[in-house]
């Protein structure tokens, strides 16, 4: 079976990962990074040391290393410790030479996102170790960063995670909204409406519905749908849930998940735990950039090329 690494290798589109950074890089310095440009020489070079101040999984090296080069093509990067690995606090995980004003002005961007994707990285890899040995999948939700989720969901697999649908456009999920609106409240009309609605479907459509009472699953599993969500079920509710069920469709379980919670609720035989915590609610990693400047003689002292 391949490792995390050789997993995630070239799983995170370049083009995605240059449009988010060339938006950051523009909010961030529209016109250049002013305070660089008045006081460091054009020509000045510096070595950065991305440091970890604290343990954690890796994730967003690539990322890091794209926005150096972005803001200087001839950085040179080198990463030290690679996505999807655990680290400890002390360790330096990549290192960067090239034009100082260029380091500086993609400083604040590649760390805010290196920080981000990392604890995402982190709080999933938690949850992974603590459902090992069940059959349940941890997988992430659409409660992500808006601009950001091609980052966090890569994230989501550097922890050790797996992903749930990437947008609205990429499987149905009949959630409670759509089936009071459908039904009125009334089970005996799932089966019907939702018969109806997979007729619709090509067949490689995936189709997965969301149930939040027990008298709810025989009418969704009679319109042969995919998965079945058990939405806030208690741990009684979902053993239970997960034996009516008996293999006919796979079943997620859903809400009032947290490190506490989730153990046992992989224990009871759901085949995946989805969880918007791991992306919503996550504080950045604490890592730092730490810069040593080798300023050279200039030749001038105006604007020389601001990188970005």
């Amino acid at each position: 079976m391949p490792s995390r690494t050789a997993a995630l290798a070239g799983s995170l589109p370049e083009a995605a990962v240059l449009a988010v950074l060339r938006a950051a890089l523009q909010e961030d310095a529209p016109y250049g990074d002013v305070t660089s440009q008045t006081l460091i020489p054009a020509q000045a070079r510096a070595t950065a040391v991305l440091n970890a101040r604290a343990p954690g999984v890796l994730s967003g090296g690539e990322v890091f290393a794209a926005a150096m080069r972005l803001t200087d093509p001839g950085a040179v990067v080198e990463l030290l410790v690679h996505d999807g690995e655990a680290f400890a606090a002390g360790t330096a995980l990549a290192r960067v030479t090239g034009n100082a004003r260029a380091v500086l002005l993609a400083e604040r961007v590649a760390l805010n996102l290196v920080q981000r994707m990392s604890a995402i990285a982190t709080k999933t890899a938690e949850f992974v170790a603590l459902v090992a040995g069940t059959r349940a999948r941890i997988t992430d939700t659409r409660k992500t960063t808006p601009g950001l989720r091609v980052l966090e969901r890569y994230a989501v697999r550097c922890g050790g995670g797996a992903n749930h649908r990437f947008s609205l456009s990429d499987a149905v999920l009949a959630k409670d909204n759509h089936l009071a609106v459908l039904t009125g409240g009334d089970p005996a009309k799932l089966t019907a409406v939702l018969s109806g609605a997979k007729a619709q479907l090509g067949h490689t459509t995936h189709f997965e519905v969301e149930v939040d009472t027990m008298e709810q699953i025989e009418p969704v599993l009679a319109a042969g749908v995919d998965t079945i969500m058990l939405d806030n079920f208690s741990l009684a509710e979902l053993a239970a849930g997960v034996g009516l069920v008996g293999g006919r469709a796979r079943v997620e379980a859903s809400g009032n998940v947290n490190l506490a919670t989730v153990a046992d609720i992989a224990a009871t035989g759901v085949d995946v735990i989805s969880i918007g915590a791991l992306t919503h609610s996550v504080t950045a990693l604490d890592l730092g950039l730490d810069i040593e400047l080798d300023v050279e003689p200039a030749v001038d002292s105006g604007a020389g090329p601001a990188a970005g």
